[in-house]
């Protein structure tokens, strides 16, 4: 009865009616080094995905995210059709949940759980939920790609043994052992708990600020491993960047906006 109380405190609104079954879904919530934000806006703006839904919550910051001058929901659901490969293989619908804001702690758990529950109930195929590792090593250079990019290591975990098998041991360095928190945290654990299969991809990467590289490297697992449409990987770094100072702007601005109590206490992923 808890939980349910819980889950009704968030609720999924649907703004276009479209067929997502079998689609796979990215969650793009903050992250170490908003990789997950990063990889999700990447995503979206790629392959020109529409807004299809927004999650609301009493929890959710107060704000209207405004672009070319429309106002957007802090967290919004936006699906497409990745192009297929030349041997015509591919991802044929892709879904991904979107916010630039992290969420608060005690929210945590229902959304994870009221995405969980959506994505099951509109069939989808798996969930995938990027993150950033916290590595203790000297920061990369900013803007400094082709040396270090080689460097970042991308390693991964799923729900289910099936998933593991398939998408994580032959193209992965297997997660073993530490602490994924946060809502991919949650959403592993529901994942094996249901038997649904969610797919974490974690790049190394630095916490104190929004990591474009890490992303790009996660980009280019779920690429890989998942998605199989073209992506050019010479402007993925580029537009990596350009996101990532758009993020951290919005982020700035609305941290300077909102009381103290309410800013996050720790990043949502340790190792």
């Amino acid at each position: 009865m808890t939980q349910r109380m819980a889950a009704d405190e968030v609720r999924i609104y649907e703004v276009k009616r479209v067929d997502v079954e079998g689609a796979i879904v990215i969650d793009g919530f903050p992250s170490v080094g908003l990789v997950s934000s990063i990889v999700a806006n990447f995503l979206i703006d790629t392959l020109k995905m529409e807004q299809i839904g927004i999650v609301e919550s009493p929890t959710f910051p107060t704000v209207s995210l405004v672009r070319n001058g429309v106002p957007q929901h802090p967290v919004r659901i936006y699906a497409g059709r990745p192009p297929a490969d030349r041997a015509g293989r591919g991802a044929d619908k892709i879904v991904a949940f979107v916010s630039e804001f992290h969420p608060a702690p005690t929210i945590i758990h229902p959304l994870a759980t009221a995405i969980l529950d959506w994505v099951q109930e509109q069939r989808c195929s798996l969930l995938v939920s990027p993150e950033g590792l916290v590595v203790e090593a000297e920061p990369r250079a900013r803007g400094a790609h082709s040396a270090r990019l080689n460097d970042v290591k991308v390693y991964g975990i799923a729900s289910t043994a099936k998933a593991r098998e398939l998408y994580i041991e032959p193209n992965a360095i297997p997660f073993t052992e530490g602490v994924i928190t946060g809502i991919a945290g949650v959403l592993l654990n529901e994942g094996r708990r249901r038997g649904f299969d969610v797919l974490t991809f974690l790049a190394e990467a630095q916490s104190d600020y929004p990591d474009a590289r890490a992303a790009a490297k996660v980009i280019e697992a779920i690429n890989r491993i998942l998605l199989r449409t073209p992506l050019d990987a010479v402007p993925l770094y580029a537009e990596a960047e350009r996101i990532e100072q758009q993020l951290l702007s919005i982020q700035r601005r609305a941290e300077r906006s909102r009381p103290e109590s309410t800013m996050p206490q720790s990043p949502p992923m340790y190792r």
